[in-house]
């Protein structure tokens, strides 16, 4: 008989292989503020993010890319779970997201992170954390290069 802990790891795999097939704000923004690519040299993994502000929130963002499917369920987890939010939230929700995958069990519980929490055992895998990282790291250097006038004073 299967454990609950089988149970949450066969629907986190399902809910990380339904991103990678049918991944959520993939494509281009037509007018972006930013435009971010960035590869993960030891595997090859690319994200081409784009983000839209309007003042300090993300209007829209979406992204391009290829690789694993930890990266790219990665990437759109992402961008379903920060758009809408101020640049404060989504630099929590980053400082949460890295936290859990770096084995703070708290973030893995955390409800804000929503179902980026399906890559909580990430953790366990320390080679794959920059596949899991690598839309986090583009997003990261897309906040610092956003234009002047859509950073707060």
């Amino acid at each position: 008989m299967p454990s609950p802990d089988d149970a949450l790891t066969a629907v986190y795999r399902d809910l990380l292989l339904d991103h990678f097939r049918r991944p959520r704000n993939s494509g281009a923004l037509e007018h972006p503020d930013v435009a971010v690519h960035q590869r993960n040299p030891l595997c090859g993994d690319e994200i081409e993010l784009q983000l839209a502000f309007d003042g300090d929130v993300l209007r829209d963002v979406r992204f391009r890319g290829q690789g694993c499917t930890i990266s790219q369920a990665s990437a759109s987890m992402m961008t379903q779970r920060l758009q809408g939010k101020s640049v404060a939230e989504i630099e929590e929700v980053a400082r949460r997201f890295t936290a859990m995958l770096h084995g703070d069990r708290e973030a893995a519980v955390d409800p804000a992170l929503g179902d980026l929490r399906s890559l909580a055992g990430v953790a366990r895998l320390p080679v794959r954390l920059r596949c899991a990282l690598l839309a986090w790291s583009a997003l990261a250097q897309g906040l610092s290069e956003r234009p002047v006038d859509q950073k707060p004073e």
